[in-house]
């Protein structure tokens, strides 16, 4: 079962920064490259580009809760609760780069 997990493409868990503006204001977020990609899903699935997704999601949080605290926590959360959404499939054809680490593990993970 480890062999699943400590087999990722260390591409997946490289973290990158991306700068982007919040109402006008430049900021970055530092994520690993495969929350990148969950985010792009996401955003692509919301018919948006990941900065207007992450945008949204930080007016939403905002109107929420005055305050945000760890955004980047609350963005790899998002990640997650999308991925384990009920009924959730992965599509192959979507998603290739994430074929080799995330597909064939992720259904059996998510059924617990």
């Amino acid at each position: 079962m480890c062999s699943v997990y400590v087999s990722a493409d260390p591409i997946q868990y490289e973290a990158r920064t991306r700068s982007l503006r919040i109402h006008n204001v430049l900021t970055t977020i530092r994520l690993e490259n495969l929350f990148w990609d969950v985010l792009a899903e996401i955003a692509g699935r919301e018919g948006k580009t990941t900065n207007q997704m992450i945008t949204t999601l930080h007016e939403e949080l905002t109107a929420l809760r005055e305050e945000n605290g760890n955004f980047t926590s609350f963005l790899r959360v998002c990640c997650l609760r999308y991925l384990s959404q009920p009924g959730r499939e992965f599509a192959v054809s979507e998603r290739p780069a994430l074929m080799p680490t995330v597909l064939p593990a992720a259904p059996s993970l998510l059924r617990h």
